[in-house]
C-alpha cells in the first residue's frame, strides 16, 4: 500500500520567455499526486515507510519546521495508515496552518528550540527519541537519506513512458527546487540507469546548508560514478526569504501558466531557470522538464508576505 503511488502527469507549459527562446518545458505535476501526500513527499517516504512496516515499528518520528512540507505529509501519511506519528520541530512553539493541521492529524509535536534543533546533523541525535519512543521508526529531515532518494529513483522512466503524449522523442535535462537534495539525487540516480540526463538543482536555501555534500553522500551510498548534476544557488538572499520580484515573477507565471507555485522552493526554481534560459544557457530546440515538487500547503502562510512586497 505504501509504495502504490499514482503516477503523475506530464504537462507542457508554454510562456513567454521559454517561446522567446525557443525552449520547450514540460512540468511533472507532482503536485497533483495527492490531496495531502503530495509533491515529491509519498515518492520520499515510500521507503521509509515500507521499512517501519518491515520491521513492525509502532510509530514514526521525523523533524521539520512549523511550515514543513514533510512533516505534514507524515503526519497525515500516519492517519492515514494507522501509524502514531511524532514530530521534532524547529524553534518555538507557534500556531501555523501547518502546526494546526499536524495536531489535526494526531501528530505529537516537540518543539526543540533553535539550538536543540541544530543538533539534528550529530549522528546520535535520534538516540534520546528513541528510548522516550521504543519501536518507532526515525526518519531524516525532509525524508531525506538513501531510503528516500530511491523513492524519487522512479521519476525518469515515469516521464520517459509519457514523453510520446508530448510528441517529444527525448529531452535534454531535469530543472527542480533542491531543499535537502534528495529528489535531485533520486532523480540522478534513475537517471544513472537510463540515458544520464543532467539534472539541474535549485538550491532553495544558502551553501551553508550542505546539500552539496549530502548529494554527494547519497551518491556514493547509491554506487554512482560521474553523474551528471548542478546545483545553482536560487535561494535569493536566504531559505524562505521572498522579495518584491520574486513575488511578481510567481503571480505572473501562475496567471500566464495556469498553475500554482509556492515561493519557498517551486517559484524560486522556475525564476532560476528563466535566468539561465535568458542567458542562454540552454540552446534553441532544448526540452527540459520541470519537476513540481508540491508544497503548496505551506503557501497558505507565505501569501500575505508576498501580497505586502506587491503594494
Amino acid at each position: 500500500m505504501f509504495s502504490d503511488i499514482p503516477s503523475a502527469a506530464l504537462q507542457l507549459l508554454r510562456l513567454g520567455w521559454l517561446d522567446r527562446a525557443g525552449v520547450e518545458l514540460a512540468i511533472l505535476r507532482l503536485d497533483q499526486v495527492d490531496p495531502l501526500l503530495s509533491g515529491n513527499k509519498w515518492y520520499k517516504l515510500a521507503h521509509h515507510l515500507a521499512a517501519a512496516r518491515a520491521a513492525d515499528a509502532k510509530g514514526l518520528i521525523s523533524l521539520g519546521g512549523p511550515h514543513s512540507n514533510h512533516l505534514h505529509a507524515l503526519a497525515a501519511a500516519g492517519q492515514r495508515f494507522g501509524l502514531p506519528t511524532v514530530g521534532l520541530l524547529r524553534g518555538e512553539p507557534q500556531a501555523t496552518a501547518t502546526v494546526q493541521d499536524l495536531q489535526r492529524f494526531g501528530m505529537t509535536l516537540h518543539w526543540l528550540g533553535y539550538g536543540g534543533y541544530r543538533d539534528r546533523h550529530r549522528a546520535d541525535f535520534f538516540e534520546a527519541w528513541r528510548i522516550r519512543y521504543p519501536d518507532y521508526h526515525c526518519i531524516p529531515e525532509g525524508g531525506g537519506g538513501l531510503p528516500g532518494a530511491l523513492g524519487c529513483a522512479t521519476l525518469p522512466a515515469m516521464v520517459e513512458a509519457q514523453l510520446p503524449g508530448l510528441g517529444w522523442p527525448d529531452h535534454q535535462g531535469w530543472w527542480l527546487a533542491a531543499g535537502t537534495g534528495t529528489t535531485l539525487a533520486g532523480i540522478v540516480i534513475g537517471e544513472a540507469g537510463m540515458s544520464g540526463r543532467p539534472v539541474f538543482g535549485a538550491l532553495a536555501g544558502p551553501v551553508s546548508h550542505r546539500v552539496t555534500d549530502t548529494v554527494r553522500q547519497l551518491l556514493d551510498e547509491a554506487g554512482i560514478r560521474a553523474p551528471a548534476y548542478q546545483l545553482i544557488d536560487a535561494s535569493r538572499g536566504g531559505f524562505a526569504r521572498f522579495d518584491a520580484e520574486l513575488a511578481h515573477f510567481m503571480f505572473e507565471t501562475e496567471r500566464e501558466g495556469r498553475l500554482l507555485l509556492e515561493p519557498v522552493y517551486t517559484a524560486k526554481a522556475m525564476m532560476a531557470l528563466r535566468l539561465y534560459v535568458e542567458a542562454g544557457y540552454f540552446a534553441a530546440g532544448t526540452r527540459l522538464v520541470f519537476v513540481h515538487t508540491g508544497g503548496l500547503q505551506g503557501r497558505r502562510a507565505a501569501l500575505p508576505r508576498l501580497n505586502a512586497l506587491l503594494r
